[in-house]
């Protein structure tokens, strides 16, 4: 789901880093010290999930996990996952530093979006049913990324257009894969620690 440097147009390259930066500058103001652990956990969990990458034809896919950070942390997800992001672009050289901002909008801005829509379905209802909507947030999240990723080469250029489609169909199966591992993760963390979902929908 990284996008390489040299692949978009300017103008979405900088609009995606002032969305990004406004974005962090949202989730430090967010982040108490509560959460810095959780913050940091969760960081770590996508910057390992999103190395291991399976090759499909042109294209490769790879776990991501942002639903369930932006279910926990809410705007607090965007410094979380923009320390991995940037910690995959200089050691590893995924996505680049140019694309930095626009691939932390694509993949935080949908946590964010999955935290509002879901975060208060989970901490009302009964763990079980937390973990439905978790699995829910966990798939939105993703499908939310496959589009907006598509959207970013769609406006970059027509002939990007096979490449977005080919970004969402080739990502189905991982947003299954991560409806199921979010819901899982919910139900854990309802059962071990509810107030973690109460805090999440409000920042």
């Amino acid at each position: 789901m990284h996008i390489v440097d040299g692949a978009l147009s300017n103008p979405v390259v900088i609009g995606g880093a002032v969305a990004a930066a406004s974005g962090i500058a949202l989730g430090l103001r967010s982040l108490d010290i509560d959460r810095l652990p959780t913050a940091g956990v969760l960081s770590a969990s996508f910057f390992v999930a999103s190395l291991i990458h399976v090759p499909i034809g042109p294209s490769s896919i790879h776990l991501i996990l942002n639903g369930m950070a932006g279910l926990l942390l809410g705007w607090a997800a965007f410094p979380a996952l923009f320390v991995g992001l940037l910690l995959q672009a200089v050691f590893f050289g995924f996505g680049g530093l140019t694309v930095l901002g626009i691939n932390t909008v694509n993949i935080a801005l949908p946590a964010v979006v999955a935290s509002v829509l879901f975060g208060r379905l989970i901490a009302r209802g009964t763990p079980l049913q937390g973990a439905i909507w978790g699995g829910v947030g966990g798939a939105f999240a993703i499908a939310a990324t496959t589009g907006m990723v598509a959207v970013s080469l769609a406006l970059s250029g027509d002939e990007f257009l096979p490449a977005a489609k080919l970004v969402f169909f080739t990502h189905i199966p991982v947003m299954a894969i991560e409806a199921v591992l979010t819901g899982f993760a919910v139900l854990l963390a309802r059962k071990v620690k509810p107030e973690l979902f109460v805090k999440g929908v409000t920042t």
